[in-house]
Parts: structure tokens; C-alpha cells; sequence
């Protein structure tokens, strides 16, 4: 068996360090577990001392659920906290301290701490609805929304009687097709509601798909055949929304309507924080849950969708959306400051990622525009440097630098095409740096503040200009009016 989801956990921890979420002392373990199965928590001891205190705590108020007190002679679960979900699932070993949760639900997601004596761990636990022993896959694959994907075939060259089949999703769909004894290269775009079109896109050499353009849609199982062989890559798309400070934002289920069995449920990193189950009629916004959220959420009682208002950067962060049994995450950016830049056409900008340098796992993601398009990428964990020149019909082709050292961003040769909002995103601290670039030509200037600073420097220009003049007028009519005075002076001798 593949393990699924410790290869999306590597992924993450490429993407987004974890280690600002649970501090720099803690070592942090990612475990996997399905449904209403068990799983234990190892504390790493072979026995407790005695003098040892251990403490289990769990989630982002750290809530204590367990502890061990040698001294005193204490083995306690503490079951009925936290609205009593662990109630009758904790069980303390004695002898090593480590930890079993039972019957576990998602609820039971999150990130639970341990901490013996001076000494501290953490573990990342993931809940899911399936047999993991069902996902035998050979890669796993993340983007965000609106990016690209490819699809890796394996293959450096196709040979002359191959056949290579891509197909998606659990009914196995055919979406695009190479067969070299028949000349043959097809995309079936018009499948599945058509949600591939315009999206999909073959190497006529080595067979390998990219998807453009993503959206949640395109998350899934896809299948590539090559004769015989197989080969599974497990794709999950996460939307990607950003929003001013104190406007609204909706995160969008993907459904145009309920069905009447649909159980739905937003979850503000691990905490839920709205639910709707259709069967029993209920629409519920847990406002209180974190306080920050209050008298700003509302659910769409038709497709389920999320709307968050008067936001502020605390609402920042990760929400997941599970209907039923699937899965969509978004992210959300909350922008309370924005960096104006002018540029006239034709000259280069750059775009300060404010660092003096980059560390050696650091991930910088430079985005454009409303669809927040990726145009640039820096992976020091692969040593990757990246700009995606042909995105938004090539309008950035032989015209973005990265600074390998800061991460800046320089777009050359300007034009009005590149006006608009730039946003960097950066990976240590999960923050972001928003840039709204104006470009003027030698005619109209870009905005109120140079306008009103070229006024004043014409004005000063025509205030010198004419004392200037009236300078020279009188300096002239000075010298006449001396030269007079000197030859009526000569008449009278």
C-alpha cells in the first residue's frame, strides 16, 4: 500500500512550515488514520519515571485531555472537555504514557501535544472517510486554484505502437488519448460536464497531460495507461481566495443545489465553524466557537456556499469544506495593507519581497491580478527558480527576474497590461504583501499623488520662469534708463 497521505504531508511541509504553528522546540509527527478506527500516540518512553509528569493537550486552545502525575500518583483522562468529544475514546498507557483515541471521528482532527516534563512533541493527526488501502497510487500532486498542473507520463520518448489512455475520476473517464500506429491525438474535453475544456493539454513526445487553468473540479484520481501498465496520481486542487480588510468574501461549495441527504460542513482550520444537514433541516454557524467569527458568517441554504463579512486578518487561514465524503480546502488572504508602485511605460519595477535572504526551505509564490495567476516561483527546497512567462496570453514573456538571493520580483518593459494588483506569498510566516502597480505613459500621469506633485513642480517651474523674465525686463530697462541719464549728462557740459 501507497502511503497517500504521508507523501501529501511531505508536500505540505514543502509548501508551509509547519514549525511556526507549533514552535520551534516541538518535534511534529503526521499520522493518518481512517474513520472510526484507533490509533496511538507514542510518547517515546520505554517506561515512566518516577518523578515524570506527562500532559496531553489537543487543538489551538490546548486543551488538556490527559495526564500522568507520578509523584502524586495520577492517571487521568479528562473525556468530558471540549463539548465531551473524547468521551470514552482516551486510554493511557501506564507504563509508557503514550496515548490511544478510539473510534475516532473527524472531530478528532487536529494537532495534539505532548509534554513530559521539560520535553515536548506534536502530532499532526489526519481523520478521512476511506480505506487508505484502497488508494494504491503512485504520486500525489497539489496546486492551487488557477494554476496548472502536469501530469508526468514517465515516459522520455513515446515509441511507435504505443497507446496511452488518460482517464479521471471513480467512473474512469477517458479524457485524452495518444495512439502513435494511428497518428492519433485527442483531448476529450466535452466529458463530465465539460469541466476539462479549454483546460487540457498533451506532449506529443512524451504523453504527459497539464491541466491549466484549475478549479476545485479538477481534484480527483487520473489514470494513465500506457498498454498495459498503469500508473495513478491523486490531484487535489485548493482554492485560493483573497479579500481586502472589511469587505465579504464567498467560499463557493462547487454545488448549484442540495440534495436532500447532503451533510455539509466548514471547518475554520480544525474547529467547525458552520454546518447544514439537509435530512434534519438544520443550518447551523457555530459564531462563538473562536469568538472572531461572530455575526459574520452566513450560509447559502441553497448550495451550501460560505460567506464571511467585515473581514479582518484574523479570519486568514485555512477553511475545509466536506460534503459528505469529499474534500475541498481553501485559502484565504486577508490583505490590510497595499503597496502603491508607479512606473512609466516602457521602464522596469520591482516588487520588494521585503527579505534581506532567503532560508534554504523558503517557498515564494509571486501571483497577478483578480484570478491571482501564478507568474513566478521560488522553491529553495528544490532549488527551483521559476517565472511562467506565457500565462495571460504571454503578456509577461522576457519580462520577469527573480532575485535568487531576496525573492524580489522585476518586471521590465512595462506596459498598461501589467497594471494591477501583485501578490506575494510567503511560506515561513504564511504571510502575504500585496503591490498595486499603475503604469503611466510621458503623457498622462498614474495617479492623484504624482499629479499633484507635477503640478506643483510646474507651478514652481512657471513661478521661475517668469521672475526670470521680469527680471530680465527690468534689468534691461535699468541699464536704458542709466544709459539715458548718462547722455543727457554729457549734453549739459
Amino acid at each position: 500500500m501507497k502511503k497517500i497521505f504521508l507523501k501529501l504531508v511531505l508536500l505540505c511541509l514543502c509548501l508551509w512550515r509547519l514549525d511556526g504553528a507549533f514552535g520551534d522546540d516541538d518535534e511534529v509527527t503526521s499520522v493518518s488514520v481512517t474513520e472510526g478506527d484507533s490509533i496511538s500516540l507514542n510518547s517515546g518512553l520505554t517506561e515512566v519515571k518516577d518523578d515524570d509528569v506527562i500532559q496531553w493537550r489537543f487543538g489551538d486552545e490546548n486543551t488538556l485531555i490527559a495526564e500522568i502525575n507520578v509523584t502524586a500518583d495520577r492517571f487521568t483522562v479528562y473525556e468530558d472537555v471540549l463539548d465531551g468529544r473524547f468521551r470514552d475514546r482516551l486510554k493511557l498507557d501506564n507504563q509508557t504514557g503514550s496515548l490511544t483515541v478510539t473510534h475516532i471521528t473527524t472531530e478528532h482532527e487536529g494537532v495534539y501535544k505532548l509534554q513530559i516534563n521539560s520535553v515536548r512533541k506534536s502530532f499532526d493527526l489526519n481523520v478521512y472517510y476511506f480505506d487508505l488501502s484502497l488508494y494504491m497510487f503512485d504520486e500525489f500532486v497539489s496546486v492551487w486554484e488557477g494554476d496548472s498542473v502536469s501530469l508526468n507520463s514517465g515516459l522520455t520518448e513515446i515509441k511507435d505502437d504505443d497507446v496511452i489512455l488518460w482517464r479521471f475520476g471513480d467512473e474512469n473517464t477517458s479524457i485524452a488519448e495518444i495512439n502513435k500506429r494511428a497518428d492519433r491525438i485527442t483531448v476529450y474535453e466535452d466529458v463530465l460536464d465539460g469541466r476539462f475544456r479549454d483546460r487540457l493539454k498533451l506532449d506529443n513526445q512524451t504523453g504527459s497531460l497539464t491541466v491549466t487553468h484549475t478549479t476545485t473540479e479538477h481534484t480527483g484520481d487520473y489514470r494513465r495507461q500506457i498498454n498495459s501498465e498503469i500508473k495513478r496520481f491523486i490531484l487535489t486542487v485548493s482554492g485560493l481566495k483573497s479579500v481586502m480588510e472589511g469587505d465579504s468574501v464567498s467560499l463557493n461549495s462547487g454545488l448549484t443545489e442540495m440534495k436532500d441527504d447532503d451533510v455539509i460542513q466548514w471547518r475554520f482550520g480544525y474547529t467547525l465553524i458552520a454546518e447544514i444537514n439537509v435530512t434534519a433541516d438544520r443550518f447551523t454557524v457555530y459564531e462563538d466557537v473562536l469568538g472572531r467569527f461572530r455575526d459574520r458568517l452566513k450560509l447559502d441554504n441553497q448550495t451550501g456556499s460560505l460567506t464571511i463579512t467585515h473581514t479582518t486578518t484574523e479570519h486568514e487561514g485555512d477553511y475545509k469544506l466536506q460534503i459528505n465524503g469529499v474534500i475541498k480546502r481553501f485559502r484565504l488572504i486577508v490583505i490590510d495593507e497595499v503597496t502603491s508602485v508607479s512606473v512609466m511605460e516602457g521602464d522596469s519595477v520591482s516588487l520588494n519581497s521585503g527579505l534581506t535572504e532567503m532560508k534554504d526551505d523558503d517557498v515564494i509564490l509571486w501571483r497577478f491580478g483578480d484570478e491571482n495567476t501564478l507568474i513566478a516561483e521560488i522553491n529553495k527546497w528544490f532549488d527551483r527558480f521559476t517565472v511562467y512567462e506565457d500565462v495571460l496570453d504571454g503578456r509577461f514573456r522576457d519580462r520577469l527576474k527573480l532575485d535568487n538571493q531576496t525573492g524580489s520580483l522585476t518586471v521590465t518593459h512595462t506596459t498598461t497590461e501589467h497594471e494591477g494588483e501583485y501578490l506575494m506569498m510567503y511560506s515561513r510566516s504564511l504571510s502575504s504583501k500585496v503591490f498595486r502597480v499603475s503604469v503611466y505613459d510621458s503623457v498622462h500621469c498614474c495617479g492623484p499623488t504624482e499629479a499633484v506633485i507635477r503640478l506643483v513642480l510646474s507651478a514652481l517651474v512657471g513661478v521661475a520662469t517668469v521672475s526670470i523674465v521680469v527680471y530680465d525686463i527690468r534689468s534691461r530697462r535699468a541699464e536704458r534708463d542709466q544709459a539715458h541719464i548718462h547722455t543727457s549728462g554729457s549734453i549739459e557740459i
